[in-house]
């Protein structure tokens, strides 16, 4: 399939689809001789799986190493890289922490600008 097809069967527009392969997350099967990218049959999976990767907060970095590590056509890994994908989630979980650390420091703040702006 071309990359117009394949970007109307993911919705994923064609831009992205050229930045996917640049990055090494998507391969073609090969290019016409015109030039155009041809994929093949197991394309939409690979981007949805990209997609679904990049909406659970992994960069196309770490994405491109997990890449030849799936099993099947959905999101399941092989067991030799779940320490990585658990380290992962433990520096999520640390910056979620910092997150909410650091909003609750600004609603104290907001909530002591906004006391003592409002008249008694």
């Amino acid at each position: 399939m071309k990359i117009g097809e394949l970007s109307r069967a993911t919705g994923v527009d064609v831009r992205l689809l050229r930045y996917y392969e640049a990055q090494g997350l998507l391969l073609t099967s090969h290019r016409s001789e015109g030039g155009h990218r041809h994929y093949g049959p197991e394309a939409p999976a690979v981007v949805a799986r990209i997609r679904t990767l990049l909406a659970a907060g992994l960069t196309t970095k770490i994405i491109r190493e997990l890449m030849p590590c799936f099993v099947g056509d959905g999101t399941e890994l092989q067991a030799c890289v779940l320490d990585h994908i658990k380290a992962q989630l433990s520096e999520m979980d640390t910056r979620i922490a910092d997150l909410t650390q650091a909003r609750t420091a600004l609603a104290g703040i907001l909530e002591a600008s906004t006391r003592t702006l409002t008249p008694a």
